[in-house]
């Protein structure tokens, strides 16, 4: 199948063509037939597998052929996401798709001078993105108004209630009319996410491409059991190999992210850190170096990693295991997305073995333990283990999964 068989409009093909896209994705074949016409729908699909092109191409759509003839534009479609940097590819998103429509578009976030940001919204916008501590603040100093808002997107809601913006999200809502299109998506589906759609769609269509718990086929994963010491010593000896162009590492802290970072530096391997202390420019020019490959090592906590989408990443390397089961589903859908391999290795001390059982538990498969590797796991008597998931995963001497492609590329976004 492909786009025009989606009955989308000539001007947004067109911007699809030019960005190499033909075919869409699962979700997007279930998901944009649904919004165009106006239905409620709850999307559940993995990282990395199209959500917001899902949401984009049909809003973008509805927009356009329902064009505002106000003088000054009004916010028509709001999308709510959890961080800086998916805010901003979801921006980009539909920019470039929507660049034949007229439509205009921008982007509110904190940690940054809002200055901008309110100067664009006094020009007017059609569809605004926006991180929900911003959009309130922006909103009780009279910048935004939501009154006239046809379709809400609340985007990653899993993420939203780990970071503790259910109260912000509520505010939000009551803040829109009750007469609109609500579009809401989710990685995973606990029962707090249910209720939470629960209050914001209405009859709305379900839409699971894949169970909301399982991991991406196509990831090779591999664990190391390695003492929590030594850690440093194997990601060194995992990064002699040349094969491994460029690495997402995951950390639990952004202390930890930056002590892993100076260990990477003192043996002239290039690594940045991204993580919520860091300025906002400073984590987009560590994120264009890793994109750019001059960066070889990007190491991230989970909340500034949320947003990051890299065409053709390998290696996902957990150097602590996170003590959330989903966690690890959203950490690897860095990698293996939209059709390309990725391995994905998990460092595991005495201590992390009751999240890694918890995590094998969730995705319902053995991770493959590699046992031959220099510095094996000694010390056996742990702490009281906490209560779920973390890892640690020693390098497998493997073949280096090449991507896969063909003449047409899915649409990844």
């Amino acid at each position: 199948m492909q786009f025009e068989s989606l009955n989308i409009i000539e001007p947004i093909l067109r911007s699809l063509k030019e960005e190499g896209y033909t075919i869409p994705t699962p979700i997007q074949v279930q998901a944009i037939p649904i919004v165009l016409k106006g239905i409620d729908l709850i999307g559940c699909a993995q990282t990395g597998t199209g959500k917001t092109a899902a949401f984009a191409v049909p809003i973008l759509q509805h927009l356009s052929i329902n064009k505002s003839f106000d003088k000054k534009r009004k916010i028509r479609s709001l999308i709510v996401t959890p961080t800086r940097e998916l805010a901003i590819q979801i921006e980009e998103s539909f920019k470039a798709y929507g660049r034949y429509t007229g439509l205009t578009c921008t982007v509110v976030f904190g940690g940054v001078n809002q200055n901008p940001q309110t100067n664009a919204l006094r020009g007017g916008v059609d569809i605004l993105v926006a991180t929900p501590g911003r959009l309130l603040d922006l909103m009780n100093q009279g910048f935004i108004s939501l009154k006239e808002v046809e379709i809400f997107v609340l985007d990653e809601a899993d993420r939203m209630l780990d970071m503790g913006f259910i109260h912000d999200v509520r505010k939000i809502i009551s803040a829109l009319p009750k007469k609109r299109q609500s579009l809401f998506f989710s990685a995973t589906m606990p029962p707090e996410i249910v209720k939470l759609a629960g209050s914001i769609v209405y009859k709305p269509v379900k839409v699971e491409v894949t169970p909301s718990a399982s991991t991406v086929d196509i990831v090779n994963q591999f664990v190391y059991f390695i003492d929590k010491g030594n850690k440093n010593s194997l990601l060194l000896e995992i990064l002699k190999d040349e094969k491994i162009k460029t690495a997402l590492v995951f950390t639990r802290t952004k202390f930890g992210a930056d002590k892993v970072v100076k260990v990477l530096k003192n043996k002239n391997i290039s690594a940045e850190a991204i993580h919520g202390n860091k300025a906002q420019n400073a984590r987009q020019r560590a994120l264009s170096g890793f994109k750019a490959q001059t960066t070889r090592v990007l190491v991230a906590t989970d909340i500034a990693a949320r947003g990051i989408d890299v065409d053709d990443l390998e290696y996902v390397i957990n150097y602590e295991i996170p003590n959330i089961s989903e966690t690890y589903v959203h950490r690897i859908g860095r990698t293996g997305r939209a059709g390309a391999n990725g391995t994905a290795i998990s460092f595991c001390d005495a201590e992390e073995k009751a999240y890694l059982k918890d995590i094998e538990k969730l995705i319902t498969k053995k991770i493959q333990v590699i046992d031959d590797h220099p510095f094996p796991l000694i010390d056996n008597n742990p702490v009281k283990p906490v209560k779920q998931q973390r890892g640690n995963h020693n390098r497998p001497r493997l073949n280096t999964p090449k991507s896969k492609s063909s003449g047409n590329r899915s649409w990844k976004r």
